[in-house]
C-alpha cells in the first residue's frame, strides 16, 4: 500500500485556501483592468483610429487569456481541495495526483491526409512548443491541429520523424506559459510488475487515463524494411485507437514510453499493448529536432537465428547460438568488411534454407546469442561510423572481423 502525506505534491489545505483567495483577487483585478481599458479607449482616446482598435483588441485578447489562466488555476485548486479529502493511505490518492500533474501535458492531435482524417495523442516535450507523438499519427499529414485540455486549438508543423522507431516531433507556436512539459524517465530501470498509467484520447475521448502494469520488457516489434524496434515495453494498461502517441507514465509522473500499438484480433484492447521506450526518445530527440531525421547504424545483412537443425546441417555443435548470415546487402558495410553470406542450400523441416555463411557469435567482446541480441546492442550503443568488432564462426574456425557501421537506408 502506498502511503503519502498531503504535503507530497499539493501542500496543506490551509495554504490552498490562502491561494484560492489570492486567485480570486487576481480575477477581480483583471476585471477592473478590463473595464479600465474599455473606458480609456471609449472616453479618452480620439475615435476613428484603426490602430487604436487594433491595440484595444490585442489588449482584450491578452486580458481574456489571463482571466482564462486564472480560472484554470482556480479549477485546479478545487481539484486539490477535493483530493485533500481522500484518505492518505489509499492508492487512489497517488493516481489522482499523477493525473492532475500531467493532464495539461497531454494533447489530442487531429490530422488530415490525402486519404482522410485521423486522430491520435501526444505530449508536450518543452516550453518551445515541441510535442512528441508517433510517426504513424502524423505521417502524410497535410495539416496538423493540436487540442489542449482547455479546448484551445493550435496549428502544428512537422519538425522531424523516424519511421523506424515510429516516433515524430511536431511544433506549435504558443507562449511558454501555455505549455507544460512532462519529464522523461529512464525506461532501462523498469521492472516487470511495476505500475504504469497511459493517458491519451482513445476513440477521441479526450484525456482518458488507464491503469496497468509493465507486463514485459525487451520486446521487439516490426519496423519498415523488415527491421525491428528494440527494447519495446509491453503493458496491460488499456490502449485503444487514438491512444497512439500518448505517454506511458510511471508513478512519479515520468514518461517511460510512447503508447504505440496493440496486439488484438479485433483492433481494440485485448490486454496487450506496446510502447516505444523513453530511452529511444532520449537517443533520438535531439537529432529529430535539429536535422528532422535520425540515422540508425546499419550492418547490411539478412540473418536468421541458429537452431540445432541448422547447426547440424553446417556440421557445427548442436548448441551453437548466434546469427547465421544468409545474404549481404550489396555495397553495404558487411560486404565491405569481408563477411560472408550463405553459399549452399539445405532442406530443414521441409523448408529450403540457405546455409554456409558466417555465424556471428559476438560483438565487441560481448556474447550475441541471437539476432535480436546483435540488433539490440548495435541500436542502443552504436552509431554510424563506429567500428564494430564481430566474432564469427567461419569454416569451423573462430575469427574477428572489424566492420564500420553505415547508415540504414531510408524506408
Amino acid at each position: 500500500m502506498i502511503v503519502l502525506s498531503d504535503e507530497w505534491f499539493y501542500g496543506s489545505r490551509g495554504r490552498s485556501q490562502g491561494r484560492e483567495n489570492w486567485l480570486w483577487v487576481i480575477v477581480i483585478v483583471f476585471m477592473i483592468m478590463n473595464v479600465g481599458v474599455l473606458s480609456y479607449f471609449t472616453y479618452f482616446r480620439p475615435p476613428g483610429s484603426a490602430s487604436d482598435v487594433d491595440a484595444l483588441n490585442a489588449e482584450l485578447d491578452s486580458l481574456r487569456f489571463q482571466l482564462s489562466s486564472a480560472q484554470s488555476e482556480i479549477d485546479s485548486l478545487k481539484e486539490e481541495i477535493r483530493i485533500g479529502g481522500l484518505p492518505s493511505d489509499t492508492d487512489d490518492l497517488i493516481l489522482t495526483q499523477l493525473y492532475n500533474r500531467t493532464r495539461n501535458s497531454v494533447v489530442l492531435i487531429s490530422v488530415r491526409t490525402p486519404s482522410g482524417a485521423g486522430t491520435g495523442s501526444g505530449f508536450v516535450y518543452d516550453k518551445e512548443g515541441k510535442i512528441i507523438t508517433n510517426n504513424h499519427v502524423v505521417e502524410d499529414a497535410t495539416s496538423i491541429d493540436v487540442t489542449f485540455l482547455d479546448g484551445s486549438i493550435a496549428e502544428a508543423e512537422l519538425v522531424g520523424r523516424d519511421p523506424y522507431s515510429d516516433m515524430a516531433v511536431i511544433q506549435v507556436d504558443l507562449p511558454p506559459e501555455r505549455l507544460e512539459p512532462v519529464k522523461l524517465g529512464d525506461s532501462s530501470e523498469l521492472l516487470v510488475g511495476e505500475t504504469v498509467v497511459a493517458i491519451g484520447n482513445p476513440f477521441g475521448l479526450a484525456n482518458t487515463m488507464t491503469l496497468g502494469i509493465v507486463s514485459a520488457v525487451g520486446r521487439q516489434a516490426s519496423a519498415p524494411g523488415n527491421y525491428v524496434i528494440v527494447d519495446v515495453i509491453q503493458t496491460d494498461a488499456a490502449i485503444n485507437p487514438g491512444n497512439s502517441g500518448g505517454p506511458l507514465l510511471n508513478l512519479q509522473g515520468e514518461v517511460i514510453g510512447i503508447n504505440t500499438w496493440i496486439l488484438s484480433d479485433t483492433g481494440q484492447f485485448s490486454g496487450i499493448g506496446f510502447a516505444v521506450p523513453s530511452d529511444t526518445i532520449q537517443r533520438e530527440i535531439d537529432s529529430l529536432i535539429e536535422t528532422g531525421t535520425y540515422h540508425h547504424p546499419w550492418i547490411g545483412i539478412v540473418g536468421r537465428e541458429m537452431t540445432p537443425d541448422v547447426a547440424e546441417a553446417m556440421t557445427l555443435d548442436s548448441d551453437t547460438r548466434g546469427t547465421l548470415i544468409i545474404e549481404l546487402s550489396e555495397g553495404g558495410p558487411a560486404e565491405d568488411s569481408g563477411l560472408r553470406g550463405g553459399d549452399t542450400q539445405a532442406t530443414i523441416d521441409g523448408t529450403l534454407v540457405k546455409i554456409g555463411g558466417d555465424v556471428i557469435i559476438g560483438a565487441d567482446g560481448h556474447t550475441m546469442n541471437s539476432f535480436y541480441d546483435l540488433i539490440f546492442y548495435v541500436s542502443r550503443y552504436k552509431k554510424p561510423g563506429d567500428v564494430l568488432t564481430l566474432t564469427v564462426i567461419r569454416d569451423r574456425d573462430i575469427i574477428d572481423i572489424d566492420l564500420t557501421l553505415g547508415v540504414r537506408p531510408s524506408p
